[in-house]
């Protein structure tokens, strides 16, 4: 719920902060005082485009700001937890509009992108402003509504599994029709270059053995002087060191029979004969080891030459090469395969396109189950609400595909067209009148009684809906006296499920209010400045008087006004 709405510098709005409580917010006051600003703002506040012209004059930015209790509501947490805001059990909304063109959004004082105030704003309320119910004579809007109702989601869910499945499998297809075409002009030019790198054919790493090896092989003159000599040294030259530390090894072990202090020393003389032995193998295998032949070496230039060349056709380094090969032979092997390819494609297609066909079936199926149930229901709301020969009724079509398409799915061997909720065409139709045959909304619908279908709805779904807030801005148009009173109690009944602000010029729905808000102009300076601010006990029955009687409040228009309140308690 909202519990507190803080506006600065907003059109005609100085500084106004507004606790809001559970039940029914009632907000009255005269046309032009500022009560469709506070919608605007919260419209704002939702995630609504912003524009520097709602700044109030001489101010550098406007600022909206709601606190929001979100204890238990587990799709905000997700959403905090998703994008790395702490969870609190009150969420702080708040955007900043300023001269400058900057437009600042804010989750828990954390800078975020307008898309994910929005999101936010979905997750808390649902707003409909003045002409907002306009949007019922939108059919496409109408199957939103009843799978809201229906409580369907996992029918949904697999629905739009098997519906995405089928669309990517179709964009593969595109996707291969496309790149076929394009891969038959490349194909001669492939061929040449997989032929070019398999004459070398060279194996991963090749290029740093074969760098290392000549590097060997390019000194080896040096090495094998190099490693004779210190083979001489160390053992077969005159006076070498092996012999003269075999003579110093002896003279230890003669000490050490005299003083065993020595001990430890033969031990170490013993580990440094056995490292000069290891020293002396190794170096006599090496040495034994070394390739003088220059036409060895002379090969292993031309290989290494040959793979530098591929390197640098070919991307820069040998695995850019290989990953090259690789991809040029698989486009090669499509534009040869191409049929099989296409054929196999096509099929997997078919078949989806038969699973996407049987989900639309069942979701359809549960439609019409739920279309009974709001056809009945809908009814009876609309009679409390003053329509009492009203006949509610959910059209459901289906569109073959006559055009060359391959956008469709299948059912029973037919082809027919689907979008993102299945394959129907749903849409209400209502008669108002006794004898008259259901038609659309827009064309038997006035004003008030679009607003009374629309409130009919929300009754039908405040149970199943899990928005904590409802906002309604003079969702009563067009409807007066008895239907007034009949439109207030399904408002009132509402606010049993939902927190509901209500923007209203009738008593009869204002005598309802659980808190009731004034909203005026006054003149401060030489400004104009909207205020607001919660009305209580003879204020809130000199309000519903106004309402009743105009600005002049007569003792008669005030016992009214009493009356009425009372009446509702």
């Amino acid at each position: 719920m909202l519990s507190n709405l803080q506006i600065t510098d907003y059109a005609l709005i100085e500084n106004i902060n507004i606790e809001f409580k559970r039940g029914l917010n009632i907000i009255t006051g005269e046309t032009g005082a500022g009560k469709s600003i506070l919608i605007d703002a919260l419209g704002l506040l939702l995630g609504e485009r912003a524009s520097t012209d709602i700044i109030r004059k001489g101010s550098k930015k406007a600022i909206v700001e709601g606190i929001f209790n979100v204890q238990s509501n587990k799709k905000i947490e997700s959403l905090l937890v998703d994008n790395d805001i702490d969870i609190e059990p009150e969420l702080i909304v708040r955007r900043e509009v300023s001269l400058k063109g900057s437009n600042r959004c804010f989750l828990n004082d954390i800078p975020v992108k307008l898309n994910l105030i929005k999101e936010a704003g979905d997750l808390l309320v649902d707003l409909h402003g003045q002409h907002e119910h306009q949007s019922l004579l939108r059919s496409e809007t109408h199957i939103e509504v009843l799978d809201e109702f229906g409580g369907y989601s996992e029918l949904l869910s697999e629905f739009t599994h098997k519906k995405n499945t089928l669309i990517s499998l179709l964009s593969n297809l595109r996707d291969l029709q496309n790149k076929v075409a394009q891969l038959r002009k490349k194909r001669d030019l492939f061929l040449f270059q997989i032929k070019e790198i398999d004459t070398v054919n060279p194996e991963a790493g090749e290029d740093d053995k074969l760098e290392h090896e000549l590097i060997i092989l390019e000194n080896s003159e040096q090495l094998l002087e190099k490693t004779t000599n210190a083979f001489n040294l160390l053992y077969e030259g005159d006076n070498p060191i092996y012999d003269n530390f075999g003579d110093v090894q002896n003279i230890l072990v003669e000490l050490k029979k005299i003083d065993n202090s020595f001990a430890e020393k033969c031990e170490e003389a013993d580990s440094i004969m056995a490292m000069l032995n290891d020293i002396v193998e190794f170096i006599r295998d090496y040495r034994d080891r070394i390739d003088l032949e220059p036409d060895r070496l002379e090969e292993m230039r031309r290989r290494l030459n040959a793979i530098n060349s591929l390197k640098k056709k070919f991307g820069g380094s040998l695995n850019s090469v290989l990953d090259y090969r690789e991809k040029i032979g698989g486009e090669v092997d499509l534009a040869d395969n191409f049929s099989d390819k296409i054929n196999s494609l096509k099929s997997e297609i078919d078949a989806a396109r038969i699973e996407t066909g049987k989900a639309a079936v069942d979701l359809s199926k549960q439609r019409r189950i739920t279309a009974g149930k709001i056809e009945k229901e809908i009814v009876e709301i609309l009679s409390n609400l003053g329509i009492a020969d009203a006949v509610f009724k959910v059209s459901f079509e289906n569109e073959r595909v006559t055009e060359s398409t391959q956008n469709y799915l299948v059912i029973e061997e037919k082809k027919y067209k689907f979008n993102s909720n299945g394959y129907d065409v749903v849409e209400f139709l209502i008669s108002t009148n006794l004898g008259e045959s259901p038609k659309q909304l827009a064309k038997i619908a006035s004003g008030g009684e679009i607003s009374r279908v629309m409130l009919a709805l929300k009754s039908l779904l405040a149970k199943n809906d899990k928005l904590p807030l409802l906002i309604f801005d003079e969702i009563d148009t067009g409807v007066s006296g008895r239907i007034a009173q009949m439109v207030g109690q399904a408002i009132k009944g509402l606010s049993k499920f939902h927190q509901l602000i209500a923007i209203t010029h009738l008593p009869q729905i204002a005598s309802l209010a659980d808190h009731h808000y004034g909203v005026e102009k006054r003149k401060i300076g030489e400004r104009i400045v909207s205020t607001i601010r919660e009305l209580i006990d003879d204020e809130r029955i000199e309000e519903i008087a106004k309402l009743l009687s105009g600005e002049k409040v007569t003792e008669a228009g005030m016992e009214s006004a009493k009356e009425l309140i009372n009446s509702k308690n």
